[in-house]
């Protein structure tokens, strides 16, 4: 391709008022408008004080917010992409970024669960309105896990030297929810100092997110998944008594380590993953590995009785290259192996039971596309604005999942940018005509008759 044009004949002037970048931004905005969150803001946020004077108009900022992180914001300066052209046309209440960072700055810890109900029953009216979670009156999988996002600036509160040697980073803690046919969508998030324990808060943490996934339509099988640093009585107790099942990694202690080497040889069972997963270990490929289970191993055997929890530990072996074998006239004979152990009261057959702890991974797609989002960067110095930011982030992912379920099957299961791209950042010239916008939109648009359809879809009769 090469420009069709010299140089000297062509030139740019940014004064046309009837062009916006973002024509997706309707649609999108109007879903989020039909499910309540400016409503749902306007209830339960409430600021107020000299920080925060106009705290009554609570919807307008937090909408503002959203939707300058679905047009591609990753910083408070960012929202100002709200602001040019037509968009005033298209849309009220926009509000400037300084305006915005004061708003954000005013949270304390309880305007920040304020702002979690807000996403929680959000969530609940995104499933209500779209097919966000299609099998979650069957079975419905709810994913806990941490990470760590690099925060720069010794004026960041909160940041410490943790996972990391010379990295200050933030601990966000997630829980995301998904179904077999259905990517994840976010049921909670928390804003955590660097060098917070991975399992700080969990059980709460886990109770609310039952809770939440419960609101969001999951009435069948739930099935809470993690990694060993959940692994503790209180996130076991928390399930059993939000009636869900639990799957959790346990690690090698050393009473797991004799219930595993207590396995006879003849109980391991030969499994073929289709597609080569990675070993948590090493990083490595495998596409082969052997389970078996004991079906009755009590955990948490030194506290007292009532917390002692007695279910099913899976154990995955795969073959340590890594190490020496013995090797003797007829081959290897004594083969070395990683073992990797979980506890679950999952009622499946062991190899089902097995995949499906596996899938837990997914969990770590949500990572990564809120890192290559609104988390590229924590934008605050103030530790509640950037629990705050975090919140509007899963509220602004969720609201783009449900966009796509909405659109068609491929933008059901797209990632963030994805969607972006296809979906929002369309530009469009508006027309006025008999009190009427018209949005025109570019001629061959490649996913035009997915934009047109969920168009259509919000814009007619509530369903």
């Amino acid at each position: 391709m090469q420009s069709s044009h010299a140089a000297s004949a062509v030139s740019a002037a940014f004064d046309d008022t009837n062009l916006v970048a973002y024509a997706g931004l309707v649609p999108v905005m109007r879903l989020a408008e039909r499910c309540g969150l400016a409503r749902l803001a306007a209830e339960k946020v409430k600021l107020t004080g000299a920080k925060n004077s106009a705290g009554a108009a609570a919807d307008a900022k937090v909408t503002s917010i959203v939707a300058g992180m679905v047009a591609g914001a990753d910083s408070i300066d960012d929202l100002d992409v709200l602001r040019h052209g037509a968009m005033p046309t298209l849309f009220g209440g926009i509000r400037a970024p300084s305006t915005l960072g004061t708003f954000l700055r005013a949270f304390t810890h309880g305007h920040a669960l304020q702002l979690h109900a807000v996403h929680r029953r959000f969530l609940a009216a995104l499933a209500t309105h779209t097919p966000l979670l299609p099998g979650s009156g069957e079975k419905a999988f709810i994913d806990v896990d941490s990470t760590h996002k690099r925060v720069y600036g010794r004026a960041k509160q909160g940041a410490e030297y943790g996972r990391f040697k010379g990295v200050r980073t933030l601990h966000p803690l997630l829980a995301t929810i998904c179904t077999p046919r259905s990517r994840p969508v976010i049921a909670g998030v928390r804003m955590r100092r660097g060098k917070s324990a991975d399992s700080r808060g969990a059980p709460k943490f886990v109770s609310e997110a039952l809770a939440t996934a419960a609101e969001a339509g999951c009435t069948g099988m739930r099935i809470l998944r993690a990694d060993s640093q959940f692994y503790n009585a209180g996130v076991i107790a928390a399930c059993r008594r939000a009636g869900s099942h639990f799957s959790i990694t346990t690690g090698m202690n050393p009473s797991i380590k004799r219930a595993v080497h207590s396995i006879p040889d003849q109980a391991w069972q030969q499994i073929t993953y289709p597609t080569a997963v990675p070993d948590p270990e090493t990083g490595e490929l495998i596409s082969d590995a052997e389970v078996a289970e004991i079906p009755a191993y009590t955990a948490f055997a030194s506290r007292k009785k009532a917390e002692q929890v007695t279910a099913r530990l899976i154990v995955r072996r795969v073959r340590d290259l890594a190490k020496p074998v013995v090797v003797g006239e007829q081959g290897e004979l004594f083969p070395v192996w990683r073992y990797h152990p979980f506890f679950t009261d999952n009622p499946a057959q062991t190899l089902q039971a097995e995949r499906e702890h596996r899938h837990h991974a997914v969990v770590e797609q949500v990572i990564a596309d809120s890192k290559a989002s609104a988390l590229a960067h924590l934008p605050s110095g103030h530790f509640n604005a950037n629990a705050a930011w975090l919140t509007l982030w899963a509220v602004t992912y969720n609201l783009l999942r449900a966009t796509g379920a909405l659109t068609s099957a491929f933008h059901a299961k797209a990632t963030t940018a994805t969607l972006c791209a296809h979906l929002v950042h369309v530009p469009a010239r508006i027309a006025r005509s008999a009190r009427r916008i018209t949005l025109h939109l570019p001629h061959n648009w490649p996913w035009q008759h997915a934009w047109t359809h969920l168009f259509d879809t919000v814009h007619g009769p509530a369903g």
